[in-house]
């Protein structure tokens, strides 16, 4: 079995919708994933924006220590303080600067940027980070702990002056 993730928000090369925007909604997207491999004690969801003109990319959302039985999470999910994650998941901080999922927002003119949502199935039921920690600790962290990853990569440009 294929290890998958599906979105009925996002489409694999389609463009996000507003309610993923931060000026527009700032609110993440619901993901469901199937076909987890044998030995997955957890999983672990990212968003990231590799084309942010950062040198480093742009971590958009973190999460970790999602129980094994959980295979989605509602839209509005990421809210910050994660009071609508399963019990034991932890939201790291993104690079606005708190936990929780922060929207699209590359600058006007940028061009079209990438988001990739990627689930990871994880060998540990839970990984050392924290509500501190960044995306970097969060990904230095499911390096050694990932069984398997699926991903949607989804656009958006900013159109705007």
């Amino acid at each position: 079995m294929t290890f998958t993730l599906t979105s009925a928000d996002i489409r694999d090369g389609g463009i996000l919708p507003d309610a993923l925007v931060k000026a527009l909604g700032d609110t993440s997207p619901q993901l469901s994933w199937s076909g987890a491999p044998e030995g997955t004690k957890s999983f672990a969801v990212t968003c990231y924006d590799p084309d942010a003109p950062t040198g480093s990319g742009f971590w958009h959302w973190t999460v970790a220590n999602i129980p094994a039985d959980v295979t989605e999470l509602a839209a509005g999910a990421g809210a910050v303080g994660g009071a609508n994650l399963p019990q034991g998941a932890v939201q790291g901080r993104t690079d606005y600067g708190e936990a929780g999922f922060g929207g699209a927002a590359p600058p006007p003119g940028h061009g079209p940027h990438r988001y990739i949502f990627t689930v990871f199935a994880v060998d540990t039921d839970r990984l050392d980070v924290t509500p501190d920690n960044s995306g970097a600790v969060f990904g230095f962290n499911l390096h050694f702990h990932t069984l398997a990853k699926a991903s949607i990569t989804a656009t958006y440009e900013n159109t705007g002056g």
